[in-house]
C-alpha cells in the first residue's frame, strides 16, 4: 500500500431480525420444523440460513441485529392506532420471536432490543454508526422505511420471496431508477403516500407517483413547503406545470397545491415524518477493535457448534461453522 492509497472500508451488517423471522415464519411453517426439544424453530432457521448466505456473499466485518421491544412502544404511546388493523400474530411466531435474541446472543452475535423502539431504529442507528466510523453498511429488512438510511455508503438488501439472492440491493441509483425517488428524499416520500401497513395514512389525494413527481420538481418538501407558506405556492404550480408540458403529463399544479394548502396536510405530513424517522442515535455497544467484542467476526468455533447444532441440522451446522468461524466444517 502506498502513502496516498486508503484502507478498504470495514463492512457493518445490520440484520432487521423481525423482519426475516415473520417472513421465514409464513414460507416454511409447513415444514413443522422443530429442535430437539420440541419447540417449532422454522422461522428461527430460515432466519439462520439466510444470515449466513448474507454473510458468506457480503463479507461483514461485523453483524449486529434489531429486535423490536415486544413490551412497551413509543410510537403506539404517541399514537394508539399504530399498526391497528394488523392480525393477530400466530403463537409460534410469537414464540420464535421471543426466543431470537437468546438464540443470537448465545452464538456470540450482537443484538440490541432498545427500549420502547423497534429494529428499524436499530437500522437507523447501524447506519449512522458505520459513516461515523469510516465503515460502509448493508441494512437486510424488507421494509422500505430503511431505504430512507441509502446513502454513498449505505446499501439495503431489500428481502423479497426470492430469498438473499433474489433480492435486490439497493443504492441511489438503483432506488431513484425503481421509485424516481433520491434516498435523501425517501422519508418525504413515504411520509406524503403514508403507510397503511403501521395504520399511517398520508395527504389526502397524494400518492406514490403525485409525490415521486412533487419531490423531483420541488427538490424537497422544505422548498415545497416555504413556496405554499410564503408565495400561496405559485412557484410549485409553475414548476410542476413546467414539468407536464416538458414530459407529456397531465397538469398537476393546481391540483397538487390545493391539496398541500388543505386542513391537515401538513399537520399529518409532520406526523408522520415524527412516526417514520428512525432513531439514530441509539448506543450499539459495537468495539470492534477490541478482539473478541460481540458481533465481531469470526466467532468461536465451540460456541457456533454447540448453539447452531441445537438445531438438529447437520447441513446448517456445517455452514455456520465455515461462514461464522472462518473454518472449514469438520470432516
Amino acid at each position: 500500500m502506498t502513502q496516498t492509497d486508503t484502507p478498504p472500508r470495514r463492512l457493518l451488517l445490520v440484520v432487521d431480525a423481525p423482519s426475516l423471522l415473520h417472513r421465514n415464519h409464513h414460507a416454511r411453517a409447513h415444514t413443522g420444523l422443530r429442535d430437539r426439544a420440541g419447540r417449532p424453530i422454522w422461522a428461527l432457521h430460515g432466519m439462520l440460513r439466510q444470515i449466513l448466505e448474507s454473510i458468506d456473499t457480503i463479507g461483514p466485518d461485523a453483524v449486529i441485529f434489531g429486535l423490536d421491544d415486544r413490551t412497551g412502544s413509543v410510537r403506539r404511546d404517541a399514537y394508539p392506532d399504530y399498526k391497528a388493523g394488523r392480525a393477530e400474530k400466530d403463537a409460534d411466531l410469537v414464540d420464535q420471536l421471543d426466543r431470537a435474541g437468546a438464540l443470537l446472543d448465545a452464538l456470540g452475535l450482537a443484538t440490541l432490543t432498545p427500549p420502547g423502539l423497534e429494529a428499524d431504529d436499530v437500522n437507523a442507528s447501524g447506519a449512522t454508526w458505520a459513516t461515523a466510523n469510516g465503515w460502509d453498511c448493508v441494512i437486510i429488512t424488507s421494509d422500505r422505511d430503511a431505504f430512507a438510511h441509502i446513502s454513498a455508503h449505505t446499501r439495503v438488501l431489500r428481502l423479497i420471496d426470492g430469498g438473499i439472492h433474489g433480492s435486490p440491493m439497493l443504492n441511489p441509483a438503483r432506488l431513484f431508477n425503481m421509485y424516481g425517488v433520491r434516498a435523501a428524499n425517501y422519508l418525504a416520500f413515504a411520509a406524503l403516500r403514508g403507510d397503511s401497513s403501521d395504520n399511517l395514512p398520508g395527504v389526502q389525494g397524494i400518492g406514490e407517483k403525485t409525490a415521486a413527481i412533487l419531490l423531483d420538481v420541488a427538490g424537497s418538501m422544505d422548498a415545497a413547503w416555504s413556496d405554499v407558506d410564503h408565495n400561496e405556492g405559485r412557484a410549485l404550480t409553475e414548476a410542476l406545470d413546467d414539468w407536464a408540458a416538458e414530459t407529456g403529463g397531465r397538469r398537476l399544479g393546481a391540483t397538487v397545491v390545493r391539496r398541500l394548502r388543505a386542513d391537515g396536510a401538513r399537520e399529518r405530513y409532520d406526523f408522520n415524518v415524527r412516526m417514520m424517522s428512525g432513531q439514530d442515535d441509539l448506543d450499539l455497544g459495537l468495539t470492534p477493535d477490541v478482539p473478541g467484542s460481540r458481533g465481531l467476526l469470526p466467532l468461536d468455533l465451540d460456541r457456533v457448534t454447540k448453539v447452531v447444532g441445537f438445531l438438529d441440522n447437520d447441513f446448517t451446522t456445517d455452514l455456520a461453522v465455515r461462514v461464522l468461524t472462518d473454518r472449514p466444517a469438520a470432516g
